[in-house]
Parts: C-alpha cells; sequence; structure tokens
C-alpha cells in the first residue's frame, strides 16, 4: 500500500563531505517549495524539522581515513531511527540533506523497518560517483564516498552495525545511474560484488528511461521495494 503522507527529515550535513555549503541543502529546498510540490501531487506532508547538526569549526576531524567519523555515526543512529518510526507510522519518509554520508542512516532505518518480518529492499543510486569507497581505498576519508559499501557490509563497525546488524542491503540488488568517476578500489570492488552500473554512457545511449526501467528491475526483483538516492 502506497503512503499518502510524505515526512519530510532535513539532515544539514556536510561533515561527510570534502568542502562546505551543502548543509544549506534542506532550506534551500524548502524555500524552493518543495512542500508545496509534494502537495500538489496529491500528498499531506509532514515536515519536523532538521537534525542537529555539531559544524567542522567545533568538532576534531578524528582519523584521517575516517573523518568525523564518530559524529557521522551519531547523526546516523538517529536518523535511522527516525526514518524506521516514519515507516513505522505508514509514512513515506524524504530525507535531504546534505552531503551523502547521511544515506548511510536512511538505509539503516529502512532496514531496521524490514528486518523484522523478514523483508529486504533494494537500491537505486543516482550518482557520479559510485560511493563505493571504505577506509582502505578512500583517498579522501570522506565517508560522503563510503555510504553504498557501508550499507553493504564493508567499512568500519560503527557505521556498518547501525541498528544492530549488517549488511543492509544485497550487492545484487543495488543498481547505480549516472557513473563516470570510479576510484581503483571502487572499480575492484564492483567487479567482486556483482554491482550492476549503469555509466552516462549508457544512458546517453540508451536513455534514461531504458536505464531506469532497467535498475528498477533490479531493485525490486524479491524485494519489499526500494529506496532511491
Amino acid at each position: 500500500m502506497t503512503p499518502d503522507v510524505v515526512q519530510i527529515i532535513g539532515v544539514p550535513l556536510d561533515l561527510g563531505a570534502g568542502r562546505r555549503g551543502v548543509d544549506m541543502g534542506p532550506s534551500a529546498l524548502r524555500i524552493a517549495g518543495l512542500a508545496q510540490s509534494i502537495q500538489r501531487l496529491g500528498y499531506e506532508v509532514v515536515d519536523g524539522g532538521d537534525l542537529e547538526i555539531p559544524i567542522p569549526e567545533v568538532v576534531e576531524v578524528g582519523m584521517r581515513e575516517l573523518r568525523y567519523l564518530e559524529e557521522i555515526a551519531g547523526i546516523c543512529d538517529q536518523l535511522a531511527t527516525l526514518v524506521r518510526d516514519a515507516l513505522a507510522a505508514g509514512r513515506l519518509p524524504l530525507t535531504i540533506g546534505g552531503d551523502h554520508s547521511l544515506s548511510i542512516g536512511t538505509l539503516a532505518g529502512l532496514a531496521m523497518h524490514l528486518q523484522p518480518a523478514e523483508k529486504t529492499f533494494g537500491l537505486v543510486w543516482i550518482d557520479a560517483h559510485g560511493d563505493l569507497n571504505t577506509p582502505d581505498t578512500t583517498p579522501s576519508g570522506n565517508i560522503h564516498g563510503m555510504p553504498v559499501a557501508v550499507s553493504l557490509g564493508l567499512g568500519d563497525a560503527r557505521l556498518t552495525r547501525i541498528g544492530g546488524f549488517s549488511p543492509k542491503v544485497a550487492p545484487d540488488r543495488v543498481a547505480l545511474i549516472g557513473v563516470r568517476d570510479l576510484d581503483l578500489g571502487e572499480r575492484r570492488l564492483i567487479q567482486e560484488l556483482g554491482v550492476e552500473v549503469f555509466s552516462m554512457r549508457d544512458v546517453d545511449a540508451d536513455g534514461i528511461s531504458s536505464v531506469m526501467d532497467e535498475a528498477l528491475r533490479i531493485a525490486t526483483r524479491g524485494t519489499a521495494g526500494f529506496h532511491l538516492s
């Protein structure tokens, strides 16, 4: 049954990125009329505001290969609970950020909601990058380059074990779309795990409609649904 209430969860997080600014994303989307656009589609909108996020100026970077790990893990843990509770209430959680490390919390919350019923979900990931780095392969230490790997159970346990279990999603239910820049470690991992990748060349050649159809087929095969990031 499709939820008819969308719950907006703002996550003004930029600790996972190497450049400032994405923390303004939730405000920008609200000012641009996000809620009103959703309402025009016939949905009720509930906006719970933003998670409280520390700024880089007042926290320690920590490990070079996992910058701001403690803060990001704590934020994602809170977010996972909010997402799980929204789903339990019959709402569709819409998390807006913020850098891509917040998806660790979103995916954990979805998995936490489905796990008691032994259900799974698929993942459609639209990004120029693979976000499949681990602490061993990351060239920057920025956690926004790791959420897909984390959700597959690869990386630091403080991230992979949010919700008390790992992995959150199976590699053969993941589709990456629009990829044009992969690190060497990501390429190796994609080959090892068999994650499906649709590059920008594929999008240009086949069209986005065809690519999305195939991605959705992968993500919904034997699952209770899918997450779009």
